[in-house]
């Protein structure tokens, strides 16, 4: 670690035994044609297959393989924020281990670097191997976040992107304890571009962002740079009161002038439903919003390393200081 590190390849890891090796073979196949000094950072985060073992292997027989291993599951956004913090790369690239991404494309990302961006990011421009139902709801997602957030979150663009360390240096100051990586990327700033890709399908194992996840880094996505559910509270509550006052002017008029009255509960209990429907719905979004604001006042580290493999030691002191924030 005391010479200078130009690339830092960081790959997060939860239960990839299978596609490991092949991950790891492909990435430094990649990272030899770049003629530079390169690290690869594996975050084990707290796999419970033989992924642990399989890591402190390579790291053993390679000198650029650095390995975090995590004291359990933190999600896979913390165990990209936990390999930026260690990272010491002049550039970043952030790419997961199942290959989906090519890392083929990495070389194309250096040259955008080369040229004067701070961020490269993978744009997918094709999608195979996923269910329609997963490539809808990510296209939806997307859109619906573009929409509503203050910040332009770029469309169909995951975490494998390419990043300067200035851009790592302005991440390791967010301390948001639920990280939305690539919105705080955008939200950031400085000079970003894209390249285009055809992401590849799983070739082993399964997803890792199962649909209550993929709802969870929705949620976290939508609450972290957009305030708009908030306000839909007060708009939800506006047309309830209007709908309201409507319905008490409709019976109103019934019983002044047309003596004709509705019978029996059915109305009053379709209102009630509604009214209470709309309430738990805004207490909900309140909630979520309280909640991570309550994460936040414990101000609990994001990580906990159990174990820290190919690091030198002051090095792994600065960046140990990151993870306690």
């Amino acid at each position: 670690m005391a010479n200078k590190i130009t690339y830092s390849v960081v790959i997060p890891v939860y239960n990839e035994e299978e596609v490991l090796m092949a991950s790891y073979e492909r990435l430094t196949d990649v990272m030899e044609t770049l003629g530079a000094s390169y690290e690869l950072l594996f975050v084990n985060d707290g796999s419970r297959d033989g992924s642990r073992d399989q890591l402190d292997a390579i790291q053993a027989l390679d000198p650029n393989v650095r390995v975090l291993h995590f004291s359990r599951n933190f999600g896979h956004q913390i165990a990209i924020t936990a390999g930026v913090d260690y990272a010491s790369g002049e550039a970043v690239i952030v790419i997961d281990a199942d290959l989906q991404d090519p890392p083929e494309l990495i070389p194309e990302m250096v040259r955008k670097w080369q040229e004067g961006y701070q961020v490269v990011y993978a744009k997918r421009a094709a999608r195979k191997g996923e269910s329609f139902f997963k490539k809808a709801s990510a296209s939806i997602f997307y859109r619906v976040l573009a929409k509503l957030s203050d910040t332009p979150i770029p469309v169909d663009t995951g975490d494998f992107r390419l990043m300067d360390k200035k851009i790592c240096a302005e991440l390791r100051r967010l301390h948001e304890k639920n990280p939305f990586v690539r919105g705080q990327v955008s939200w950031i700033g400085f000079k970003q571009t894209a390249v285009e890709y055809s992401r590849d399908e799983r070739l082993y194992g399964e997803t890792k962002y199962p649909l209550k996840k993929m709802i969870k880094l929705s949620i976290d996505g939508i609450t972290s740079f957009s305030y708009l559910p908030l306000k839909l509270a007060s708009y939800l509550g506006v047309a309830a009161s209007g709908i309201g006052l409507l319905y008490m002017l409709t019976i109103l008029f019934q019983k002044l002038f047309t003596s004709v009255t509705v019978p029996g509960w059915a109305s009053i209990v379709i209102i009630q439903l509604v009214f209470f429907g709309i309430i738990l719905f805004v207490l909900g979004m309140i909630g979520e919003y309280l909640g991570r604001m309550y994460e936040e006042a414990k101000d609990r580290p994001r990580y906990i390393i159990d174990e820290a493999n190919g690091f030198d030691a002051h090095y792994l002191y600065f960046a140990r200081q990151q993870g306690t924030k």
